[in-house]
């Protein structure tokens, strides 16, 4: 083949492109990205936006799962603030619950991933055995577990009489019985503790180690060093166990099933009861969009604040 007649080949190709042919544009198309993302997009519309469309027109309705629904416009909302006497209790019991249990918990993560990030022998096997009750802590057989333990004759107090102590029936105590739950969640830590542990090893040695050499104590490090480096993943953290906690509805459904004296009968059960129990699916809707707004009220003021006290390292740090 006569070499003038041959253009030379592109970088990585096998075969010469002869001079007297156009070179064929390939065609791409985003089809195949589509494809691939088209399990994950049919789940999102027909199990999560097309549920939320239908409750959000359920919740302008009267609707009971056994007729069909009828349209009051803003009849159930109305009856939310201004005729149920259960709303505005266990409006409260579920936000005092997320006020003790989200700090509690961030804090006893964060402890946690502090001293499991050390260098030591079998460091990898205490992460595991401390990272696996958080893998079965929301299902129904830890939660009877947890019922058994805190029950009058169970664990605890079989402990505490060891030492002359005779203690209460805490699941049956209004003063302890919501304590019992919000300890259960706390001891649910572990995939806050993964987040911070993995935040932890990105720190940079070096400002310790210069902190050291000006005097600073480990209380000053953790204060000036630990926690500003870590504030992105505290605020990430905390918007996702207040979502949670928000959420939290088996564990108060089998341990104390909402007693006792509508002690710890939180937000999602009164949802659930109006909506399986009741049947009232349409007032169940405003409940649950209701509850939406919430969440996205609590996450708006956690935003609002970050920027004093959430440190990016790209923007130098705000106060």
């Amino acid at each position: 083949m006569n070499n003038a007649a041959v253009k030379q080949a592109p970088a990585g190709s096998l075969k010469p492109v002869p001079s007297g042919k156009k070179r064929i544009k390939r065609w791409e198309s985003p089809l195949a990205g589509y494809l691939f993302l088209s399990p994950w997009l049919i789940g999102f519309f027909l199990l999560t936006l097309g549920p939320m469309v239908m409750s959000m027109y359920y919740s302008f309705t009267d609707y009971s799962l056994l007729e069909a629904p009828k349209w009051v416009g803003l009849a159930n909302y109305t009856r939310i603030f201004t005729q149920d006497d259960v709303f505005p209790s266990s409006l409260k019991i579920t936000i005092t619950f997320v006020l003790l249990t989200v700090p509690l918990r961030l804090m006893f993560a964060l402890a946690i991933a502090m001293l499991l990030n050390r260098k030591i022998r079998g460091i990898s096997f205490y992460r595991t055995m401390v990272y696996f009750p958080s893998l079965i802590g929301t299902s129904i057989a830890v939660s009877i577990l947890w019922k058994n333990i805190f029950s009058r004759n169970g664990f605890i107090n079989d402990f505490l009489s060891l030492f002359g102590i005779k203690g209460p029936a805490w699941i049956a105590d209004p003063k302890y019985a919501l304590g019992t739950l919000i300890l259960l969640m706390v001891w649910q830590f572990g995939s806050s503790m993964i987040i911070f542990l993995a935040g932890l090893k990105q720190i940079p040695g070096d400002l310790y180690e210069a902190s050291s050499v000006d005097g600073a104590s480990k209380f000053r490090q953790f204060i000036s060093i630990t926690l500003p480096m870590l504030s992105p993943i505290i605020m990430f953290n905390a918007i996702q166990t207040m979502i949670n906690t928000f959420q939290m509805f088996t564990q108060a459904f089998v341990i104390t099933n909402g007693g006792p004296v509508k002690s710890t009968f939180v937000y999602v059960m009164y949802l659930y009861e109006e909506a399986f129990t009741k049947f009232h699916m349409g007032y169940a809707s405003a409940l649950a969009w209701v509850l939406l707004v919430l969440i996205g009220l609590f996450t708006a003021v956690l935003f609002g604040t970050s920027k004093y006290w959430v440190f990016y390292e790209s923007q130098g740090g705000k106060k």
